[in-house]
């Protein structure tokens, strides 16, 4: 059986406890799977973390790989012409994860239970404290 992990991370409710999906959990949530209540928090952090665009595009990476692998190994034809579809296939597709970044990840959210642009006023807030904090720094400094 595999376990799921808990961390403590800064969230919009403070500093709570978040539970991590496991991989089987974590796949269906990567192809579009709404996660259960329990990990509502972790979905927030998810998208609101510093590495959250990173994790978009690996969410969407996911899919691409379950269907690349058995197009390399199954269709026939010259492999140079596959690998060359898929590498067309991959680029519009991270394209499209690129310009619908922002509302794929709030969509997500919306799921989890918060409201409309949670994720981007919580992404908001820590950069406003991590502006205020250098803004300080520098006024210490330089005046």
């Amino acid at each position: 059986m595999i376990t799921q992990s808990v961390h403590t991370h800064p969230t919009s409710l403070g500093r709570v406890a978040v539970q991590r999906p496991g991989p089987a959990r974590w796949v269906w949530y990567a192809v579009g799977g709404r996660l259960p209540e329990r990990y509502r928090e972790w979905v927030l952090y998810d998208a609101t973390c510093p590495t959250w665009v990173a994790r978009h595009l690996l969410r969407t990476a996911l899919p691409l790989t379950l269907v690349s692998v058995p197009i390399v190994l199954f269709v026939p034809g010259p492999l140079w012409v596959r690998l060359c579809g898929l590498l067309l296939g991959w680029l519009v597709s991270a394209q499209f994860a690129i310009f619908l970044l922002h509302d794929s990840v709030d969509h997500r959210v919306r799921r989890a239970g918060y409201p409309p642009g949670h994720a981007q006023a919580v992404r908001d807030a820590a950069a406003r404290a991590v502006r205020e904090r250098a803004r300080a720094r520098y006024d210490d400094r330089y005046r």
